[in-house]
């Protein structure tokens, strides 16, 4: 049964993001640092009257880029809303989750991540689990 993902581009990476998973897609203003929160953590950002967590989604799957993505996926996880940066969002389609077959090949942290494939054209795209790049969260790294 096909579902709605949404495509964006995370650390150069195509992945798909089960709709459920989206609240709303933004471009985020000024971040605020907070101090001693985990490294994944960009900081805190108001965003229509409500405060968010920034979270560095590159940095929580290991990629250690000077990434400067200011377009991010609002998700809510355990009633708290994230803004999970992404490099670039791409389209919302439907398609059918398929499960991560032997041969993809994924460090640990795309691992803890992923949750299947979808096919695109053709092309295998991760299907990811936002909570999972969460810190802190059951999961998360």
């Amino acid at each position: 049964m096909s579902h709605l993902y949404l495509i964006a581009q995370v650390a150069g990476r195509a992945v798909a993001i089960d709709s459920d998973q989206v609240e709303s897609v933004v471009d985020i203003g000024e971040v605020t640092a907070v101090p001693r929160a985990s490294k994944h953590v960009r900081g805190l950002a108001a965003l229509r009257s409500r405060v968010v967590t920034v979270v560095d989604t590159q940095s929580a799957l290991g990629v250690e880029t000077a990434s400067e993505a200011r377009r991010a996926v609002i998700t809510r996880v355990d009633g708290h809303h994230y803004a999970m940066l992404v490099d670039a969002l791409d389209d919302v389609a439907p398609f059918d989750l398929l499960p991560l077959g032997g041969g993809v090949a994924l460090d640990a942290a795309w691992r803890g991540a992923g949750r299947g494939i979808v096919e695109r054209d053709g092309e295998p795209i991760l299907a990811i689990d936002l909570a999972a790049l969460v810190p802190g969260h059951a999961g998360s790294n």
